[in-house]
């Protein structure tokens, strides 16, 4: 049946034909320094519009309302006029507004769109995916954005830029200079780009454009008009240096006889960043000694299912371009490259021996001494990225304790050195991309490696992993339907330890005892594998939108090294259809529901699971919004539940969740929903409730505060593996499951360029184990043919083991440590920032964090007076500076 949808997709897609579409198109004009005889200045940007160069090109206007009434006049219209000169591009915007005093001027920080506002999108390389945006608000907040693969907004980009707005009786106007050495584009004498512009029309929120766009366009890009004129251009070389110094101090509670933790440490450090234009549309970045002070922690997290969590990467140089590196594999951020990898926390542990006096003090993270990343477009389609870092050796110091004696009297015996726990390590990523077919279609690759300096005791960690892939995409019929693949290989390389811990890792589990087509190979110093991707559908055009596809990655591919990949020995299938509803009715403004159906395997067969959902969503006319779906799921195995033990099945499952919005426009604004699941006979359950407050009393201030709660509820979690007569014994237990966490954001914004942000989040989680039980058959489909029940006689507590009786012979056969535990966290940070000249800023600095453990049988509230009011901090105090010189 797979096969056959799949085969009838292709069908249509070959009876397809590509067609174009009528394009807008404004002319701009040339404008002279003084120095030339005669010349018209070029304009100075003030918000005014007043200089006689703009004067030399007409307005270009008809703005066509967007959203909601797709195709309708605005409801204010707007014009816009563009000029150059030798080093720069001027945009100017005049809109109309009836009544100036309803013109909304937020503050908030760069990127964050606030109240009204004006874009212009420029496609400097004509290829119909990729541009470079540049908004601003009537307040005179920037934000900017590159769109790559036609419809992906990267806010991480941040170039220089020149902004003045002002508010006068017809409205409001915004001048914008634009640097030619931020845009890329080729040396022809004669050129013809790519342009959108864009209103927000704050009081109805409401979306003009300056080129028509269908109410449900195929991409963003492609759809654009022309900026025709563009005569003699000379590319610009980007050349851009970025030195930072810092002083830090952190404090926190001293540790009596560690000589690491004395209550206070302090450092002095310096650094550089650099962005170097190699070629008019190639740049060159590159760091070296970075530092991530200013950004935010990670939210607190906790798994129990033993995999690794996922958090996005924050870090600057990292974030910025990263769509050029991005290589999805299917199924959530599995990826070739996970940047969070390099100058993670330290793999390796020192020997310390707390028995003998000795102390550790093991580095939070792996020193990165530097990076280059190369990317850009050329002219002829070709996209490139190449990244390069190392990062160095990190050792754990060891010394004795400072007291003359340590416990029980007994003397320190322990002795001092020093013991390599990160070896030094080498990171690669290249990246290519070929536009063809009229820039409809684009075939790619990308090779990734990572080589380590392996010494003393990390012989556990691959010495060498590789990835690499190539993928494709074609587009048709005004790119309304498409198709594309991807394919990926790994490698990686070790020694025999390595690879066995590799075989035996969450990851892979080659140990499983009911799998017959894989299995541990103790001597093995290498590990090869393959995964991929298929899809083909209609992705625009139209009310309906349709893909199917599938995605595989086999038993052995392993991307950790350097990439991230959750679950290996995985298959999977689906099929999806969402209607789209773009034109208002009486009643709503936007709506889309769709249905979709998917299945799983593993390679050796077995059919784990399936699964039919349904989603909505509607923004009404008051612009409240709901968001809704719901999901069977009546067969759920999972080959990685028992962590290396057979196949696991739980009971069916149903699953609902319901989310309700008011207008986000307003002052304040509320979000609040649930998340509601539940299996048969009582297996399992989860229950989530989510309520988010954002209030802004004043332009400059904005808060937020986003409250979570949780429950997870199981009959049978996984506790531990014990053996049993000789055979293994898989311990579950109920657990009653609680999570609380509070995330509060508070934004200050004296000026645009001059903000204080603060953000705090507190964590709490609680897990309580009762009823414990054992496995007798994985896949039986009653949960009471699933497991035993420890009965009375069989399990006792003493002195935090349960001791198992099993047999009832009066012995016990074997115990585990009590699995309760309650796990509390608190982060915070404070940042003064101020752009002082664009792209220079000092940041002031001041985080928090609190990490600690509670008693289950205690309240929310008590754990949260006993952790985190009644506990020192550990307080981190930073001050950076940087400078960016425009060379």
């Amino acid at each position: 049946m797979r096969i056959t949808l799949l085969g009838i997709f292709v069908l249509i897609g070959m009876a397809m034909r590509c067609y174009g579409q009528d394009r807008d198109s404004v002319r701009v004009k040339r404008v002279y320094s003084t120095k030339n005889i005669g010349a018209i200045a070029s304009p100075k940007i003030d918000g005014f519009m007043e200089d006689e160069a703009w004067g030399l090109v007409e307005w270009a206007g008809d703005f066509i309302e967007f959203q909601p009434d797709t195709g309708t006049a605005p409801t204010e219209q707007t014009l816009m006029k563009i000029l150059y000169d030798d080093k720069n591009l001027y945009v100017g915007f005049k809109c109309y507004q009836k009544d100036p005093s309803t013109i909304e001027r937020r503050l908030g920080r760069r990127d964050t769109f606030p109240g009204d506002w004006v874009e212009i999108n420029i496609d400097s390389y004509n290829d119909d995916r990729t541009a470079f945006s540049f908004t601003a608000s009537s307040s005179g907040v920037k934000s900017d954005e590159f769109v790559s693969n036609n419809d992906n907004f990267d806010s991480s980009w941040n170039p220089i830029w020149f902004l003045s707005t002002h508010i006068d009786a017809d409205g409001w106007t915004a001048e914008i200079r634009i640097p030619l050495s931020q845009l890329r584009f080729s040396n022809a004498q004669e050129q013809v780009w790519g342009l959108q512009a864009t209103r927000r029309y704050f009081n109805n929120e409401e979306r003009s454009l300056w080129q028509a766009v269908d109410a449900n366009p195929p991409g963003w890009v492609s759809e654009f008009g022309e900026l025709q004129g563009l005569i003699g251009l000379i590319p610009q070389k980007q050349l851009e240096i970025q030195p930072y110094t810092l002083t830090q101090l952190d404090s926190y509670e001293a540790e009596d006889g560690s000589p690491f933790r004395d209550g206070q440490d302090s450092k002095l450090a310096a650094g550089l960043d650099a962005k170097i234009g190699i070629t008019n549309d190639l740049t060159l970045d590159l760091t070296i000694n970075p530092d991530f002070g200013q950004v935010d922690a990670d939210p607190g997290a906790i798994a129990l299912d033993g995999f690794e969590i996922f958090f996005q990467e924050r870090r600057p140089f990292f974030v910025e371009n990263k769509s050029v590196f991005d290589y999805r594999i299917g199924g959530g951020p599995d990826n070739l490259f996970f940047s969070r990898r390099i100058g993670r926390t330290p793999q390796g542990s020192t020997t310390a021996n707390a028995d003998l006096g000795e102390y550790e003090d093991v580095p939070n993270f792996t020193t990165i001494l530097g990076a280059a990343k190369f990317s850009g477009k050329t002219q002829n389609g070709w996209t490139i990225g190449l990244l390069e870092s190392v990062t160095a050796k990190e050792y754990g110091e060891v010394a004795l304790d400072t007291r003359t004696e340590v416990i029980n009297g007994l003397p320190v015996i322990g002795n001092e050195r020093k013991e390599i726990v990160e070896p030094l390590t080498n990171y690669l990523v290249a990246r290519a991309q070929k536009d063809f077919n009229e820039r409809n279609s684009y075939i790619g690759g990308i090779f990734t490696a990572a080589n380590r300096q392996l010494e003393g005791d990390l012989d556990f960690l691959h010495k060498a992993a590789y990835t690499g892939g190539i993928d494709f995409k074609h587009n048709w019929k005004n790119r309304t339907y498409y198709m594309e693949g991807v394919f990926t290989f790994s490698k990686v390389v070790g020694s025999e330890l390595a690879i066995e811990e590799t075989q035996r890792s969450i990851t892979h589990l080659f140990q499983r005892s009911d799998a017959s087509h894989v299995s541990v190979d103790p001597t093995r110093t290498s590990l090869s594998g393959t995964g991929g991707r298929f899809e083909i559908g209609k992705g625009g055009g139209g009310n309906w939108r349709y893909s199917g596809g599938a995605f595989w990655k086999s038993p052995e591919l392993e991307l950790n090294d350097i990439g991230f990949l959750r679950q290996a020995d995985d298959l999977r299938q689906y099929a999806n259809i969402r209607r789209v509803f773009n034109q208002p009715t009486t009643w709503f403004r936007q709506a889309n529901f769709s249905t979709e159906i998917s299945t799983a395997f593993d390679f050796e067969g077995n059919y784990n699971r399936i699964q039919y959902e349904i989603n909505g969503f509607i923004n009404f006319k008051n612009n409240s919004l709901i968001d809704f779906g719901a999901a069977h799921k009546p067969r759920i195995f999972v080959n990685t539940f028992l962590r290396g033990g057979p196949r696991w099945r739980y009971n069916e499952e149903n699953f609902w969740f319901f989310f309700f919005g008011t207008d986000r426009r307003k002052k304040l604004s509320v979000i609040a929903g649930t998340v509601n699941s539940q299996a048969t006979q009582n297996n399992f359950s989860f229950y989530n409730y989510e309520l988010r407050f954002n209030y802004q009393p004043i332009n400059s201030l904005s808060i937020s505060l986003n409250t979570e709660y949780s429950q997870n509820p199981s009959r049978t979690q996984y506790v531990s593996e014990q053996s049993f007569g000789n055979q293994p014994r898989y311990i579950l237990g109920a657990i009653d499951q609680e999570t609380l966490s509070t995330t509060l954001r508070i934004n200050y914004n004296l000026n645009p360029n001059l903000s204080l942000q603060y953000y705090g989040q507190p964590f709490i989680f609680k897990a309580n184990f009762s009823d414990f039980n054992y496995v007798v058959n994985a896949t039986a489909e009653n949960i009471d043919n699933r497991v035993n029940w420890y009965s009375e006689d069989q399990i006792q507590f003493n002195n935090g083991l349960y001791e198992i009786d099993e047999d009832l012979d009066g012995s016990v056969d074997y115990s585990f440590s009590d699995p309760d535990f309650a796990f509390v966290q608190f982060r915070s940070n404070l940042v003064l920032r101020w752009e002082y000249i664009p792209g220079s800023e000092i940041f002031l600095v001041w985080s928090q964090g609190i990490t600690g453990s509670g008693d289950v049988n205690d309240s929310f509230g008590s754990i949260i007076n006993d952790q985190l009011f009644n506990q020192k901090a550990n307080n981190t105090f930073l001050l950076k500076a940087t400078y960016r010189f425009n060379l």
